[in-house]
């Protein structure tokens, strides 16, 4: 090879190397070492958080996100709104006492306004925002013929699902601290009230809860964007696996409870394991799970997600729980919602690395 050739390649070389050395972890490419490429070495990061930063951006620039988001946010001062009005005619003294009244911002409704609370409108319109992130994840990049030319790159593959994944989960963990900051300040201006130690950890909690469970979501909607080629399927999949756990689980439970109820002169022992059946079925649902979790953390009055019987209140104090306690009687629902995250996540990453890719011409 003559000189001049040698010089010709040698930009070739050089630029596929700082292509190759960006993808697979920001190192610098041969014969580059400069005080630029010195300064950026420990912000460079490798192509995971390339691509994470990549779908984020993605995200908050596109028009669904903003249009959802702002629904739920008006949603929420709206529930704030009814719930700051409660707390001022005196709703704090329903149960008898004001203490953890801070917690009550979350919980309470006004009776006149018939507004949904905080938890309520969260429990409702966050399975959108995992769906809305998620259900175009992996089908959107195979139809537009991105996906193989993206993993013919260095690119581990499953790199890609994971980044799809965190980028979502990092937003949905924005978006919900923000909201339960904004319940916070607010109630902060306009009752006086700072919360308590103990309220702010609950608080803090619940908002991890909130999160994991909107997680459950964005890792189903992804599945079905892994499983379904047009992203439309994959849409409706999602809402109506929504709407059936949100609305029709419950219902098609009521009728079984209707069909298998025993009789009033049963035993007590029969009794209660036709209860434990239907809570049973109820707590398959993420949706239950999520109510009787949040429910048992911003509601310390609460002793017992299932049936008491007299001889368990022979002898017991009525007082609210510590925060541990109530995390100890929450701590099954908990962890059926992040096994059944990481069930949905599992399936994700095994059909998608089974699954072939095809580049597009």
């Amino acid at each position: 090879m003559t000189v001049k050739a040698q010089n010709a390649a040698a930009p070739l070389r050089v630029g596929w190397s700082r292509l190759r050395s960006l993808l697979l972890g920001g190192g610098k490419a041969p014969g580059e070492v400069n005080s630029r490429e010195e300064g950026r070495e420990g912000g460079s990061g490798s192509a995971f958080w390339v691509m994470v930063q990549k779908e984020m951006g993605d995200h908050v620039r596109s028009w669904r996100f903003t249009i959802l988001i702002g629904i739920i946010v008006l949603a929420c001062i709206g529930s704030i709104y009814s719930s700051i009005s409660s707390i001022k005619s005196g709703g704090q003294e329903d149960q008898g006492t004001t203490t953890f009244l801070f917690l009550k911002m979350f919980t309470l409704s006004s009776s006149t306004l018939s507004i949904p609370t905080f938890t309520t409108f969260l429990s409702w319109l966050g399975p959108l925002i995992g769906i809305s992130l998620g259900f175009d994840a992996v089908n959107s990049e195979r139809n537009k013929g991105t996906l193989g030319r993206l993993l013919s790159q260095p690119v581990y593959r499953d790199d890609f699902l994971k980044a799809k994944f965190t980028a979502s989960l990092l937003l949905i963990a924005v978006v919900v601290f923000s909201l339960g900051l904004l319940v916070t300040g607010l109630g902060l201006l306009t009752i006086g009230y700072p919360p308590t130690p103990e309220e702010f950890w609950r608080i803090l909690f619940f908002l991890i809860i909130a999160t994991v469970y909107i997680g459950f979501w964005l890792n189903l909607s992804i599945l079905f964007s892994i499983r379904f080629r047009q992203a439309a399927t994959s849409a409706l999949s999602g809402i109506a696996a929504w709407l059936f756990l949100t609305l029709f689980y419950s219902m098609i439970i009521s009728l079984i409870d209707s069909a298998t109820a025993v009789a009033e002169t049963a035993s007590v022992s029969e009794q209660l394991r036709h209860v434990h059946f239907i809570l049973t079925l109820n707590r398959l649902s993420p949706t239950e799970l999520f109510s009787e979790t949040i429910t048992t953390l911003l509601s310390p009055g609460i002793r017992s997600l299932g049936p008491l019987t007299m001889d368990q209140l022979v002898g017991a104090i009525s007082s609210p729980l510590s925060l541990g306690q109530s995390l100890l009687l929450v701590w099954p629902q908990l962890t059926g919602l992040l096994a059944a995250t990481a069930l949905c996540f599992g399936l994700s990453y095994c059909l998608f690395m089974r699954q072939e890719v095809r580049s597009r011409n």
